[in-house]
């Protein structure tokens, strides 16, 4: 995937593959956004868990991509397409996160918006799904203004931090017409 960029009013922001010389500057940044993430996620804090991290994003079934700051091409938060499943379903899972001194900046959405497009258009999914605490207001309304749509309630969906967490179920789709075959 190329350098993708988007502007809006109050921000500039672009997309790029998470690669290993990040290390240090990605985990940096997540160990200074701690109070940030918790309880809602759990990013990689160690070079061990960043090697493991690289690891799961380089299959085929997952992507990682930067949110980075145009102005000085700073790292500004995290996408990541979880469980791409091809065939017939066309879909996958986002995960995300910012880092605390680049929350509210709107950095966020408008990689949101990029990695919407990069996943319909060069992925070829049809259908993104991003699970989210109910309590976790900030979450819900970035996906809220980036067009996503509750599905429902999913009970103990996902093990964070010691305890297994009920989320709802945010979607977006593709509106392409099918592909003929």
């Amino acid at each position: 995937m190329a350098a993708e960029s988007v502007e809006n009013s109050t921000t500039h922001a672009y997309l790029r593959r998470v690669d290993v010389s990040d290390r240090a500057e990605f985990l940096q940044l997540m160990q200074k956004s701690r109070h940030l993430h918790h309880p809602w996620i759990s990013p990689p804090l160690t070079d061990l868990a960043f090697s493991h991290y690289l690891a799961r994003i380089n299959r085929d079934d997952h992507d990682g991509l930067l949110v980075c700051q145009q102005q000085d091409d700073s790292i500004a938060g995290v996408i990541n397409i979880n469980n791409i499943v091809r065939g017939s379903f066309l879909s996958a899972s986002l995960g995300y996160y910012v880092g605390a001194q680049f929350a509210g900046r709107g950095l966020m959405r408008a990689g949101l918006e990029l990695v919407k497009q990069y996943a319909f258009e060069d992925v070829g999914l049809h259908r993104l799904e991003a699970n989210i605490q109910p309590d976790n207001s900030r979450s819900i309304a970035l996906v809220k203004h980036c067009g996503f749509h509750c599905e429902g309630l999913s009970r103990d969906f996902l093990f964070i931090n010691g305890k297994w967490r009920d989320h709802e179920r945010w979607t977006v789709i593709h509106t392409r017409r099918a592909l003929q075959s």
